[in-house]
């Protein structure tokens, strides 16, 4: 599996890149007329139209395209005048802080939760946990984050409201995210390790008198890792690839939110510049999550 999933990263990798630049072409209508409106010059619609590149047949923009991005070239911002690589690492920082705070709030809240509601289930506690997660996977983004803001920042004045600054700024934008992805993994989390602890290991190390913390803690919970660090690979990366509504909402300095400014200001480089760092994030968070969930599972080293 993990040499398999080696050979496949880069090829992987041109494919997201090449995606990436067919959809924005697949965009109807002519990128230099929205970003420079139906009343621009001629002079200047050949202009920008030559600077961009998109006077060359298609396939030639292509090659053009992946030979910079190679190099790490995006372009250069309409909107901003600066090279988009440079905007983008400019932003990954904030990102980075976010995704890892938000991160943060759901494995900690979510695997004790779900081992919890797993060990005791049909009690009180387990249906308590299994409406916490409910609500935390219904509630959308876009109504949670004002929600907190409204209460925490404008009725009590606890938080900051909006902004990067110091950690106080960091704990509405963070929990905004954190809590969706922690109702999901609270859920996973309980019914992996309610199965884990019905494989014929578990029962046989019960079997052999294994005090409790050890039959839960080294055999379940290994068992009930993978479900749970695969999925929760999947929305690290995400978050990482840049939480567009959070990020906005809290006008948190990041990629999402240099995304929303981009397509306001029709940055067609901008744009796919930060679609393909976003497409490229993903596919390597998931590939590092595979190899984590090699390293964690004997059976898929064995299976090699």
């Amino acid at each position: 599996m993990i040499r398999r999933r080696l050979l496949l990263l880069p090829p992987t990798l041109v494919g997201v890149a090449i995606l990436v630049f067919s959809f924005i072409h697949l965009v109807p209508g002519d990128p230099v007329d929205i970003m420079l409106g139906e009343s621009a010059e001629p002079a200047d619609v050949a202009a920008l139209r030559s600077a961009l590149g998109l006077d060359r047949p298609l396939g030639t923009q292509l090659l053009v395209f992946l030979a910079r991005a190679a190099h790490g070239d995006l372009g250069q911002s309409v909107a901003f005048r600066e090279p988009v690589a440079g905007l983008v690492a400019a932003r990954r920082p904030a990102t980075l802080e976010l995704a890892a705070a938000a991160f943060a709030i759901a494995l900690l809240s979510a695997v004790p939760l779900g081992v919890l509601a797993a060990l005791r289930r049909g009690s009180a506690a387990d249906r308590l946990v299994r409406v916490a997660s409910l609500v935390g996977v219904c509630v959308p983004t876009i109504w949670l984050g004002p929600l907190l803001m409204l209460v925490f920042s404008l009725h009590l004045g606890w938080l900051p409201t909006s902004g990067r600054g110091g950690p106080a700024h960091l704990v509405l934008p963070a929990l905004t995210l954190g809590l969706g992805m922690a109702g999901v993994l609270t859920r996973l989390t309980r019914s992996s390790v309610l199965e884990a602890l019905a494989e014929d290991s578990t029962r046989t190390a019960r079997a052999k008198g294994a005090p409790p913390w050890r039959v839960v803690g080294v055999h379940a919970l290994r068992l009930a890792l993978g479900p749970v660090t695969t999925v929760a690979g999947l929305q690290l990366g995400a978050l990482l690839a840049g939480a567009v509504v959070t990020e906005t909402i809290f006008a948190w300095p990041g990629l999402g939110r240099l995304v929303v400014q981009a397509i306001g200001a029709r940055d067609y480089p901008l744009v796919q510049g930060c679609a393909l760092v976003f497409g490229i994030t993903y596919v390597v968070v998931n590939a590092c999550t595979d190899l984590l969930l090699a390293a964690l599972d004997p059976r898929l080293r064995d299976a090699e």
